[in-house]
């Protein structure tokens, strides 16, 4: 098969290809570089380039920067989800502890987020990916945060759920600018350093 890297623009080869390394810009990321990215609405390409990269590489602001993921992101986890099954998902994710209500969303620690379909802002009607599905953002509570490979398989095996925004075991390192200027570089082993 020879030497097939993806070429830059060049979607059709990725889930075919292995690219020798691939930086992304993430909503937040947690100690042990698990992310949640997706807030684009492109879970499912974002997911096959991420796993096609020898090396993955996030890169973001400080204030993306935090123990527990959804700390600081309070929109929830985006999830990609075929248009005809998005009612049974949204049921599915309430009985996994996503909450549908303010108060709810606040006694769980979820920042008074709510379940949702993510609507257009510019357009009537939902945010539709580049795939053609519907985009669900998810908070949990914080417990269930704290495990986001768990909660990624318990999301991920719902029928109907096509992928979700959450990248568990995946990256190398993470680089954070800081406000100084500065740049922090997280690794897989838990040790920070300065630029």
């Amino acid at each position: 098969m020879g030497d097939m890297r993806l070429i830059v623009g060049s979607q059709h080869t990725a889930a075919s290809s292995q690219m020798l390394g691939k930086f992304v810009d993430v909503r937040r990321v947690d100690a042990q570089l698990n992310a949640i990215k997706g807030g684009g609405a492109c879970q499912l390409r974002e997911k096959v380039l991420a796993e096609a990269a020898e090396t993955w590489i996030m890169v973001a602001d400080y204030r993306k920067n935090s123990e527990t993921l959804g700390t600081n992101w309070k929109q929830g986890i985006p999830i990609e989800v075929a248009p005809f099954a998005y009612v049974a998902v949204l049921h599915r994710l309430e009985q996994l502890g996503s909450p549908t209500t303010k108060e709810k969303s606040t006694a769980v620690g979820a920042h008074g987020q709510v379940l949702t379909l993510r609507m257009g802002k510019a357009k009537a009607g939902p945010v539709v990916s580049d795939n053609g599905n519907f985009i669900v953002d998810a908070p949990f509570p914080r417990e269930m945060m704290e495990r986001p490979a768990e909660l990624l398989t318990k999301i991920k095996l719902l029928t109907g759920v096509v992928e979700v925004g959450l990248f568990c075991g995946m990256a190398k390192a993470a680089y954070f600018g800081n406000a100084d200027g500065s740049v922090s570089v997280r690794s897989t082993d838990g040790s920070v350093k300065k630029l």
